[in-house]
């Protein structure tokens, strides 16, 4: 009989659909992997578009729902697997601040850091959705601080989200490497899940190197 919590993860290697699933290896969820050659250009194929129009990674499948985005996928996969403990309940003071702090990685951080990996002026910061960049991660900078994850004393799903989101963007010089970063993510990248994910994912991408130069 099929598991009906097994999940669909539409994935490649080093790509946010890793976050995914670290996350997924995190709550000890039953999943397969769809995986997508992008060095090939198999994202942007008509099978895939169908799935996903933006022709982007992460996309899970759960028995009939679809999801896209990386925030969303965050939040569904923790709130489906609750046992886990990494997702705080609707009546838990922690949910709100949760919410806020995996809305802000879509809402403020992405559009604030390919505006300046791309060296592009911001908006004017009355239009801006992130103000400025020193703004948005003084905020980030001011919470971490707080206790070793965002929320304090309790990891959940958001710091998934954040540490693999802190690790890339420091490894590429857009994050500085301030001390609280780095401790932040080395506390996540240690942990046996993104272990196993980072080496799974060296692997498949240079398979996939090799295929889509072959």
């Amino acid at each position: 009989m099929t598991d009906p919590n097994r999940i669909a993860l539409y994935y490649s290697p080093q790509s946010r659909a890793t976050g995914t699933r670290v996350l997924l290896e995190e709550l000890g969820a039953p999943y397969d992997l769809h995986v997508l050659n992008m060095k090939a250009g198999e994202q942007r194929k008509p099978a895939y578009l169908a799935i996903n129009p933006l022709g982007k990674v992460p996309a899970i499948r759960h028995g009939q729902a679809l999801v896209t985005e990386q925030v969303a996928t965050t939040i569904y996969l923790a709130d489906l697997f609750p046992q886990a403990g990494l997702t705080p309940a609707l009546n838990d003071p922690l949910r709100g601040p949760y919410l806020r702090w995996i809305a802000y990685y879509g809402a403020s951080f992405e559009p604030a850091l390919i505006d300046k990996f791309m060296q592009r002026e911001p908006a004017p910061i009355t239009q801006s959705p992130y103000a400025d960049y020193d703004t948005m991660l003084g905020a980030l900078e001011a919470q971490l601080s707080k206790g070793p994850y965002l929320l304090g004393e309790r990891m959940t799903a958001a710091d998934v989200l954040w540490g693999v989101a802190f690790n890339w963007t420091m490894m590429f010089g857009i994050v500085p490497k301030k001390d609280v970063f780095v401790r932040y993510a080395e506390r996540m990248t240690s942990r046996p899940a993104f272990q196993r994910i980072t080496a799974a994912d060296e692997e498949m991408a240079a398979q996939h190197a090799k295929a889509a130069g072959a």
